[in-house]
């Protein structure tokens, strides 16, 4: 199942949770029948720095519904993420032993699900519409960005392992799919995730470790401010030359976002609440103008979105994640430290400019990035080590 979540993502663009929900059952099953430790596999990882410090950050999300205005978009919003992240929790913490044997058939899952969205593209969407579906070029976003997310760690498995010629078939198949769709996101990711994998390979450890914290921490501290810097830096002729990506429109969203975050700097609007921002007591008190961008939905930046629903608070704790995944990373393996910069910076760089920050269906492609990351040891070593 988790080789197929880049084709069960093209047949439908959402159905990333319920494809890594199953699968961290059918393991969690499994691994209780075979007698695997589950105790230490799925609570011993809590009780580290990183375990408690994600602790803290969920807490801190279930304490703000309580001054949330619309606790009932917070709890619905809760309910779609926490079952997303559980399944991503069980397939991360499961799968890694058992993901070598399937290293194959996922990458030339992969690589085939690139070519239908290619043809598909190239055709006018005809298969789309044969099959029923919506016709429309951003439906393949989602799936294309799915791949991205695994596509760096598989690619270090296979490599691992001496299929070399695999690995980069899949990434080729991958990139070429993203350089064909409207998804912008897809190819900054990528290029902003091989950059990086790049670098590292040829920086000492701790610099490499050092550059990816201070771009995460950059975004994060920096997401509040984004709007006006961007607004003050960016030449019209940008904005013209990227007219497709809608940067006036996302400038605007960031300026009306971070004007919320410095109306109420400390605990936020409350978990969730960035769906119907504009209803949130702290709109009333901005501008008319400034009002107007907060009814898009969300931010179109997680970390923006951290500081608007969670304040200061918040944030802080989120930075204290990044950093002490960061210190982890420093133990790992070179191969695994590398792959893993590449797949948090090419993650990190799309939470940046996309989506909402607790969607289901990116959440479970993150645990599935994770889980193919996890599995490079048992590609290199006996695969029966129950680490």
């Amino acid at each position: 199942m988790i080789a197929a979540l880049p084709a069960c993502m093209a047949a439908a663009n959402r159905s990333s949770p319920v494809v890594v929900g199953l699968a961290g059952l059918l393991l969690l099953a499994g691994a209780a029948a075979a007698g695997r430790p589950l105790r230490a596999l799925l609570l011993s990882p809590l009780a580290t720095p990183a375990g408690l410090a994600a602790l803290a950050f969920l807490a801190w999300c279930a304490v703000s519904l309580t001054w949330s205005p619309l606790p009932g978009l917070s709890l619905r919003t809760l309910s779609e993420f926490l079952p997303a992240l559980a399944g991503a929790y069980l397939v991360a913490r499961l799968a890694p032993p058992h993901l070598a044997r399937v290293a194959g058939p996922a990458a030339w899952i992969l690589a085939g699900t690139c070519l239908y969205v290619v043809a598909d593209l190239a055709s006018g969407l005809v298969i789309r519409e044969a099959l029923g579906q919506r016709v429309a070029a951003f439906a393949f976003n989602r799936p294309l960005l799915t791949m991205m997310l695994v596509v760096f760690p598989l690619a270090a498995c296979l490599a691992a392992s001496g299929r070399r010629g695999l690995a980069a078939l899949a990434a080729a198949a991958c990139a070429v799919a993203a350089w064909r769709s409207v998804s912008g996101a897809t190819v900054l990711g990528l290029a902003t995730g091989a950059l990086t994998y790049g670098a590292v390979r040829w920086l000492p450890p701790r610099a490499g470790l050092g550059l990816a914290g201070a771009a995460l921490l950059g975004a994060l501290v920096l997401a509040p401010v984004e709007g006006d810097l961007l607004a003050r830096t960016m030449p019209e002729a940008l904005h013209q030359r990227l007219a497709g990506s809608s940067t006036r429109a996302r400038v605007a969203i960031a300026r009306s976002f971070g004007a919320a975050v410095a109306a109420d700097p400390w605990r936020g609007a409350g978990y969730g609440t960035s769906g119907r921002f504009q209803d949130a007591p702290v709109a009333q008190r901005l501008e008319p103008e400034m009002r107007f961008m907060l009814a898009v939905g969300h931010p179109h930046n997680s970390f923006l979105q951290v500081w608007a629903e969670l304040g200061i608070v918040g944030a802080a704790l989120a930075a204290l994640v990044m950093a002490l995944t960061l210190r982890a990373l420093g133990t790992w393996p070179a191969a695994a430290r590398q792959a893993g910069l590449a797949l948090l910076a090419s993650a990190g760089i799309v939470a940046f400019v996309e989506h909402g920050a607790w969607q289901a269906w990116w959440t479970a492609g993150v645990g599935a990035a994770i889980a193919w990351l996890r599995a490079l040891p048992y590609h290199v070593e006996d695969p029966t080590d129950e680490r």
